[in-house]
């Protein structure tokens, strides 16, 4: 470990900053280590919102009044002890707003003012924020932060009707979740099949079924122009002339990257905000890391550089990030196999690498129809991805396959499939 790292700041309270902390005190780190955190509450997991949280499940149907969703038991990453064992100077509700690297100061912005922060070693998770729809009107939400689910739970009622604007991930689990409770949900997304960004459209074309055989009124192809209502959303206009009842919206319509506090600082940005970043996940500034929603980097296997909004990469390039940042000559490449998971009706879906872009498609086990597969994806010739539904071990048995270049026919051996098939 470097002898010149006695203060190290992470700016950003998340799953990233949570591991980095871990990893760094794991690691031998024995200085003093601060957590920054913009939201008024600690380190908790973002997957929960869209689906327990919102459904109730694991919650004290008792419970209620500002704050009642911090203590549900699928938020929790850590007990309050093994924070506390961390030794952090822990800063809540406090910004980042500014970095000078000539100085090594984090200016943050928090309930007692404006400070800096002296840092050795820093690294930035401030990860991102819901994009947010153009109205005023009440009854319009994103689910992004534990106050966002706290205000979307509070509004679901069982006899509502509920738009979601945006079908990716989050939008579709929100209206799984919004089904469990009875609700009447309309999914509406601008792209001609769901997850455009994640799956291939053969794949997208299955879960879009899923959706409407579980009573979601699916709307593909179509985007919304405005929401309208006196003071409080009554419908929604889509670009087709339509409008569609609601008493709730959600939108998910993707994020800003809380980057902006970055610019002028000499850390590099890309166009969309992301931290440029190289293959140990260090910025262009000398002693600064990025890492999660924010962090852009080179991956050997995915044809270029990569941007991940995903759970398990937060949390393994938190860690990765930490090492590389005390191991000074000896660091290690960051090139994990991207892995994400999404749970609608009572179905998981899981995906290793990449699953879009893709030029080939196969399903190796189990069938659409059955709606329990494992689909190989490929581009190139190479294998790129696996998605699983309702197929756990099967789809996990195949991350080896993406931990090292694969062609597409040695990928279909594996699976016992002739090439020729």
């Amino acid at each position: 470990m470097s002898d010149t790292l006695d203060q190290i700041v992470i700016a950003g309270a998340g799953m990233a900053g949570l591991h980095a902390a871990e990893a760094l005190r794991e690691r031998g780190f024995e200085g003093r280590l601060t957590l920054v955190g913009e939201e008024p509450h600690g380190p908790y997991s973002r997957p929960p919102l869209s689906k327990e949280v919102l459904t109730g499940i694991g919650m004290d149907p008792t419970s209620g009044g500002p704050g009642w969703l911090v203590g549900h038991r699928a938020l929790r990453l850590r007990e309050d002890e093994v924070i506390e064992g961390l030794d952090l100077d822990l800063r809540l509700g406090t910004r980042a707003v500014g970095l000078d690297p000539a100085s090594r100061e984090l200016r943050v912005d928090g309930p007692e003012g404006a400070d800096s922060l002296r840092y050795d070693g820093l690294v930035v998770a401030t990860g991102a924020r819901a994009r947010r729809p153009d109205t005023d009107l009440a009854g319009v939400h994103v689910l992004r932060t534990l106050d966002d689910a706290e205000a979307v739970r509070s509004a679901f009622d069982s006899t509502g009707r509920l738009v979601v604007v945006g079908a990716g991930f989050v939008g579709a689990e929100v209206a799984a979740s919004a089904r469990a409770v009875g609700m009447e949900v309309t999914l509406v997304e601008a792209a001609t099949t769901p997850l455009t960004r994640v799956v291939d459209p053969v794949i997208g074309e299955v879960l879009t079924e899923m959706h409407r055989e579980n009573g979601v009124d699916v709307r593909l192809g179509v985007g919304v122009t405005g929401y309208e209502g006196s003071s409080r959303v009554e419908r929604v206009r889509l670009s087709d002339g339509s409008t569609i009842e609601a008493s709730l919206v959600v939108v998910g319509i993707g994020v800003h990257l809380n980057t902006e506090w970055l610019r002028g600082s000499g850390v590099e940005l890309l166009p969309d905000g992301a931290v440029l970043c190289d293959e140990y996940s260090a910025t262009s500034v000398p002693n600064v890391y990025a890492v999660g929603d924010l962090a852009n980097w080179p991956h050997p296997r995915y044809g270029g550089r990569i941007r991940l909004e995903h759970w398990t990469n937060a949390s393994e390039q938190g860690e990765a990030a930490a090492r590389n940042l005390l191991a000074g000559s000896g660091r290690a490449p960051f090139t994990p196999v991207p892995y994400f998971w999404s749970d609608q009706y009572k179905k998981k879906i899981q995906l290793l690498g990449q699953g879009a872009p893709a030029d080939q498609v196969t399903f190796v086990h189990g069938s659409p129809e059955d709606r329990k597969f494992v689909a190989f994806l490929g581009r190139g010739g190479m294998l790129t991805g696996v998605l699983g539904l309702r197929s756990t071990p099967r789809t996990m048995r195949y991350r080896g396959l993406l931990e090292k270049p694969t062609t597409w026919d040695e990928a279909l051996a594996a699976a016992g499939i002739s090439p020729a098939a």
